[in-house]
């Protein structure tokens, strides 16, 4: 039976759905019959649905970036508060900073360790990602995050062989620090600009990770007051010597996503990465 978004927003929270309006792809908004104004997402995988859910309750840090609370999930389906639309500013940027700095302090169990109660086998957008915990960064970020993007961006016929071999001799090295707890998909699309002024966290692939990897992301497509933003996190958290240095390492992995996903032109964008690394 199909089931649509007002039916599972009434199942998921229990209160009649009243009015629905699709705000792209799978995402709608819900209209409640007590009022509220939810968001219902419909994810192909209920895994990645799980994976969402776990993410955004791990995340949920008081002193942390604010996330939107998960209302209901099942199935392939998820429910969360909707939050009012805003404009980014300095202030909401310097914030921001300072939270996710310490959102990041929080920790977690591993490197690539997945939220508590989240699935080992869980997603970035609409790509596979797997959560495989490990003591060591670097051999972890370069088997699970550079080589299998490769490899999958190979098999979408995106990169050959030979230049995935390139990308995967990329030396890969950062500061020796704790596991932080990642957003893990920190483009400026998922930075959620709000009316209260203050800069929510959507869309999460939360893991265990190398704080560098939020903050380079970050820097990816390009983000609103972004040296604001880094410049309160480090006034907050230092961030080790060399740093701006190893962001094309990091953003290795969300561009071979997307290389994976949309084609040659993210390959190109990798190979050119991996060359200025060696």
């Amino acid at each position: 039976m199909v089931v649509t978004a007002a039916e599972a927003a009434a199942e998921l929270t229990g209160v009649p759905a009243v009015e629905t309006r699709q705000i792209g792809g799978s995402v709608y908004e819900v209209d409640l019959a007590d009022g509220d104004l939810v968001v219902v997402k419909r994810h192909d995988d209920p895994n990645a649905v799980l994976a969402e859910a776990a993410s955004l309750e791990w995340l949920a840090e008081p002193e942390g970036p604010p996330v939107p609370q998960v209302r209901g999930h099942g199935g392939n389906w998820l429910v969360m508060d909707q939050v009012e639309r805003g404009h980014p500013t300095p202030d909401a940027a310097e914030e921001f900073g300072r939270r996710l700095a310490a959102l990041h302090a929080t920790g977690a169990p591993a490197f690539g360790a997945p939220p508590p109660d989240g699935p080992a086998d869980a997603a970035i957008g609409l790509a596979p990602m797997r959560n495989v915990p490990s003591t060591t960064w670097p051999d972890w970020f370069k088997e699970h995050r550079i080589a299998y993007y490769a490899r999958l961006a190979v098999d979408a016929g995106a990169l050959t062989n030979t230049e995935a071999a390139v990308i995967e001799e990329v030396p890969v090295d950062a500061p020796d620090e704790p596991p932080a707890r990642l957003h893990g998909d920190l483009w400026n699309g998922n930075v959620h600009w709000a009316a209260d002024g203050r800069a929510w966290l959507i869309d999460p692939a939360a893991h265990g990770g190398h704080r560098e990897s939020d903050l380079a992301m970050l820097a990816l497509f390009g983000c609103p007051h972004l040296d604001r933003i880094v410049a309160a996190y480090d006034e907050v958290a230092p961030l080790a010597d060399g740093w701006r240095e190893r962001i094309p390492l990091h953003q290795l992995f969300p561009v071979l996503v997307h290389a994976a996903l949309f084609g040659r032109g993210y390959a190109q964008q990798a190979l050119s990465a991996a060359r200025s690394l060696t």
